[in-house]
């Protein structure tokens, strides 16, 4: 067991008291998510005046979690506070680096000659600084996390979105971006947003073609992309209790894709089957003996309205199986509706590829079921029509897996296995079937669909289903295909109709348990990067900006037309080998983005020069003459990926302010923690009158004070004026990270006045 439980236990001890003070201080019976929340504050927090959505929050994390393409930053910035060791427990996982094409064993050896002095500086850095090294193949960060460190009551940030995939396990797990991290490494407490509080009841239980993917699908499509932003969505009641460990997790990680801070279950019998089943009897011990710490009060269940800020409630003996996508999480029906969908939308029918596995749906359980319908067809004699992908989501999985038959029954009937990493879910696919352009169809199980997210290629419609309908889809080879009644032909011309899908939530014979990847950190050694490297560089400080000379006459680099994720910011993909070095990667900034002012994507027109250029040339070329410029955006601007590129890379390349309608979570703390200003617009329509060639100022940032307003005065070319009121939801302490130039710059300055 990886897992030290004296602080475990000792957390839980102190728990016990301050939820009491809390009950006493509100009047009332406490939520799952409240008792962790209060018991990770400062003890002397008075609770009740708590606003939330509101108020900043600062909690004590228990343990951080990086992957390898964010964790190169962060550590970058951790050197730079000159700290011998990570104050909390904290893990480097290498899974985001690895490309996906030929198969498992040449897609990790490529990878690892591909990668290996990035491989070098995170093991180096993380045997010097006291971090858990995972190495490459070893597995998808969520999914090691989750058989290895999860613990019911507990706290947990990760530099990557999909962190709180370990809420399934009763945890807080919030995914941040790198600086966020960097904090509690070194010490500090993480600083966020009193989340709001969704209540989801599920009764019933699942069945037949049903599985736990189909739960949250339906919950995007309830709530819609930015839906979950600033909240914390719990799961409860009997449904919620009928899951898996490992179903709640698929959940609670797709939770991400609502925008919500994370999600969560409260702890259950089938958390504690879960972690002895993967060796951690001393913590289930533990977490058996403070039951009562780890579940709401009992007025909660039976008044949720009262706890909760929505209220919602699944049935999920009524629920059927869906589809979402393209392009969008929460664009969904019912599998029954998707040929219906396919040909309003022409949609192109036919799918090219069928992918399983990743963090979100790589569990016994799910390729037991999935494997099952790969049985039934091939014993019928059917092959897969679509390229058919499959990713485990750990060495522990691939293991066992192998070891139980089911890996060569899918490898019988044409799937082609992958290494234990992100691959395709990430943008690191390469694709020999289709050239770019190609407008295709993809299913996977899966947790993102944006336009170029799976391949790079905006004419790739990316559904999601579970496991087990994207497999009987491979066979089906279209989107018009529904494996609930439709029937195929054999060989022989014998109509052939899948029976519901079957499999075992744990391996009979337990996990298998060779070799997993893991490396101690030994406390020692240097950490050295190559000054010629293209891949790795130290950082720089970013300079201060003179909040009014710097703030006059600033051009619009572009204005976002619609969706802008962290993808259309920075892409990820072959992008991936410069996340450590910050001026080689922001030569992608906005090559995604579609730009209200030029049709063709990533580019835009250069104010200054005339010409027509891409966005990040522009800004280099703006940022060598000393010129600062804005962007503006729609609605919910960075959601998506934890990536604090998308942050570091406009400051690194001028920009001073960013206006948009409304922010994803992360992204707009990434922003406050570069010293770049976040502003919504007071009123939406004022996102019309910024023209391509305004100049703009924005006014009284000597003096800004919390939550206040200031004005930004747009000169327009023909010499009018508009002014327009913008807000912003910085405290005193990130304001004074913007006077500073950065929050690294200030922690960086009060060490030095305290010294």
């Amino acid at each position: 067991m990886l897992m030290d439980p004296a602080p475990i236990e000792k957390r839980f001890e102190s728990m016990g008291k301050v939820l009491d003070a809390a009950r006493k201080n509100l009047g009332r019976d406490l939520t799952i998510v409240e008792k962790i929340l209060y018991s990770h504050m400062d003890p002397a927090t008075d609770f009740s005046k708590l606003e939330r959505g509101k108020s900043d929050i600062f909690l004590d994390a228990d343990r951080v979690a990086m992957q390898d393409a964010t964790a190169q930053m962060a550590i970058l910035q951790f050197m730079s506070a000159k700290i011998p060791e990570v104050a909390v427990p904290t893990t480097v996982h290498c899974d985001h680096l690895i490309q996906a094409h030929t198969g498992s064993a040449e897609d990790l050896k490529a990878a690892e000659d591909t990668n290996r002095e990035v491989y070098d500086f995170l093991r180096s850095a993380a045997m010097k600084y006291g971090m858990g090294f995972w190495k490459p193949g070893s597995g998808i960060i969520h999914q090691v996390v989750y058989e290895n460190y999860t613990c019911p009551g507990t706290l947990m940030i990760g530099t990557d979105s999909h962190t709180p995939n370990a809420g399934g396990m009763g945890m807080i797990a919030i995914g941040v971006g790198g600086a966020d991290a960097v904090d509690v490494m070194t010490g500090q407490r993480f600083m966020t947003r009193m989340p709001k509080f969704v209540g989801i009841k599920l009764t019933g239980k699942l069945s037949g073609w049903t599985a736990s993917k189909d739960i949250i699908l339906k919950v995007a499509t309830m709530l819609t992309a930015k839906g979950g932003t600033n909240k914390i969505i719990e799961y409860f009641g009997e449904g919620a209790r009928s899951l898996s460990a490992t179903s709640k997790g698929t959940v609670t990680n797709m939770g991400a894709e609502l925008g919500a801070t994370t999600s969560i279950f409260a702890y259950d019998d089938n958390m504690d089957v879960y972690m002895r089943k993967t060796e951690r009897d001393a913590v289930a011990d533990l977490c058996k003996k403070y039951r009562e710490l780890l579940v709401s009060d009992p007025d909660v269940e039976k008044n949720p309205e009262k706890y909760y800020d929505e209220v919602y409630e699944i049935n999920l003996s009524e629920l059927e199986p869906h589809i979402v996508g393209p392009h969008t999480p929460d664009l969904g029906r019912t599998v029954s509706q998707m040929k219906a969908d396919a040909e309003k939308n022409d949609y192109p029918r036919d799918l090219s590829a069928a992918l399983i596995g990743s963090c979100t749906n790589s569990s016994y359980e799910d390729l037991t079921r999935s494997v099952s319908l790969a049985r039934q067809a091939k014993k019928a004699g059917l092959k897969v029509k679509s390229n058919f992908l499959v990713t485990p989501g750990s060495e522990r999985i691939f293991q066992t897996i192998t070891r139980d038959g089911i890996m060569k029954d899918f490898e019988d009937v044409g799937a082609t296995v992958l290494a234990n990493a992100c691959g395709p879910c990430i943008g690191q696919w390469k694709r020999d079937d289709i050239q770019k352009g190609d407008k295709n169809s993809i299913i996977s199980s899966y947790n993102r669909n944006f336009a170029k997210r799976n391949d790079g290629n905006a004419e790739t419609l990316s559904f999601i289903s579970s496991p087990e309908i994207v497999v009987a889809m491979a066979f089906g080879g279209s989107l018009n295909f529904n494996p609930m009644t439709d029937t195929l032909k054999t060989p022989d011309g014998k109509d052939f109709k899948f029976e519901p899908p079957q499999g075992e939530v744990y391996p009979e014979q337990g996990y298998a348990s060779k070799d997993s990847g893991y490396l101690a950190p030994t406390n020692s050694g240097e950490v050295i990067i190559d000054p010629k490297s293209e891949r790795l560089a130290f950082l720089e400080p970013f300079p201060k900006h003179d909040p009014v000379a710097d703030y006059k006459d600033l051009k619009v680099l572009f204005k976002a037309a619609g969706k802008c994720t962290t993808d259309h910011i920075s892409q990820a993909g072959p992008w991936l080998k410069f996340r450590g070095h910050l001026d080689n990667i922001s030569n992608n900034l906005f090559l995604g983005a579609e730009n209200a002012y030029y049709e063709e994507t990533g580019k835009g027109h250069n104010v200054v020069t005339g010409k027509v250029d891409e966005l990040n040339k522009i800004a280099r070329e703006y940022k060598d003459k000393g010129i600062g410029w804005i962007a503006v955006a729609d609605e919910n601007i960075g959601e998506g990926s934890s990536r604090e590129h998308a942050a570091m890379e406009p400051r690194h390349m001028g920009c001073r302010a960013i206006v948009a309608k409304s922010y994803a979570r992360i992204f707009e703390a990434n922003l406050k923690k570069q010293g770049v200003l976040p502003f919504t617009f007071d009123n939406k329509d004022d996102y019309n009158k910024i023209q391509q060639k305004d100049s703009i100022a924005i006014e009284g940032l000597d003096k800004l004070q919390p939550y206040q307003p200031v004005t930004m005065v747009l000169t327009h070319e023909d010499g009018s004026t508009d002014k327009i009121k913008v807000n912003h939801s910085m405290n005193e302490g990130e304001i004074q990270w913007f006077y500073a130039g950065s929050a690294l710059n200030y922690v960086g300055s009060q060490k030095t006045a305290a010294s």
